[in-house]
């Protein structure tokens, strides 16, 4: 994770940003800090990457790689206002010893790739539509010697993978049909039967855009809809506020980089 000491709405990358809202970034680093304290308190341990003056964005943490059993497929962003976080994070996995393959491909980390170790043996689903290209699904299948399916996102409100679906477990997930081409949601609907799908609603709160660790699901506090149907399911939802980070265009998940070891 990485603080919000610098976070603004100074330019307008997707439809969430509106740089005539005022930031209030002391709230935003109070909200980030309680998400922390909250995955510490779930026994998870948190690594910190600094800030850098210049990088508002930083604090969306998931977006700078994407790892798993120690291998780092970097980032490599659409939009220039982007670009140097990308070394931040590689900077990061160098000093952790990881294997770090810099990519040839545009894509913006786990924004548009998460992983599910029991399902298939191991599986990677991608978004593609607004962020990554395609191209980069074949070059992280190389890289990581996982299966990887591609998922074509549709809906620019919803233009990162993370913000439209996202595992519950190893095996499991949850996400937002309307979020995806009809294609991809047959493809979602044969992988995964017994997915929990959700609404518009909570997918526009940002529902989708959550940390599950197989049991405790952290959330953004508005996905009050979402939070009843993981009760349902057997799963805690830990509801958290970040108000002020969504106006950046993101939530819980946005800012927590899994490192999968």
């Amino acid at each position: 994770m990485s603080p919000p000491e610098h976070f603004v709405v100074e330019y307008a990358i997707n439809p969430w940003m509106d740089t005539t809202t005022p930031v209030d970034t002391e709230l935003a680093v109070k909200q980030w800090e309680g998400l922390r304290e909250t995955l510490v308190r779930l026994g998870h341990e948190v690594h910190v990457l600094a800030p850098e003056i210049g990088l508002p964005d930083m604090v969306y943490a998931a977006n700078g790689a994407f790892s798993v059993d120690g291998v780092v497929y970097g980032a490599k962003f659409k939009y220039p206002q982007r670009t140097a976080e990308a070394a931040a994070h590689r900077r990061f996995y160098d000093s952790l010893g990881w294997r770090f393959v810099q990519p040839s491909q545009t894509n913006e980390g786990e924004g548009d790739f998460t992983y599910l170790p029991d399902a298939f043996g191991g599986l990677v689903l991608a978004g593609y539509g607004f962020r990554t290209e395609v191209p980069a699904h074949a070059e992280a299948q190389e890289v990581l010697g996982r299966p990887v399916v591609s998922l074509r996102l549709v809906d620019p409100r919803i233009y990162h993978l993370d913000v439209a679906l996202a595992p519950l477990d190893d095996s499991n997930i949850v996400y937002y049909p309307g979020a995806f081409s009809e294609s991809a949601q047959r493809v979602l609907a044969q992988l995964f039967p017994s997915a929990i799908v959700a609404s518009e609603q909570d997918a526009l709160a940002f529902g989708l855009n959550l940390v599950s660790d197989g049991r405790n699901v952290v959330l953004s506090s508005e996905a009050t809809g979402l939070a009843a149907r993981l009760r349902a399911a057997g799963y805690t939802p830990v509801p958290v506020e970040l108000s002020e980070l969504k106006k950046g265009g993101g939530s819980v998940k946005c800012c927590v980089a899994e490192l999968r070891v």
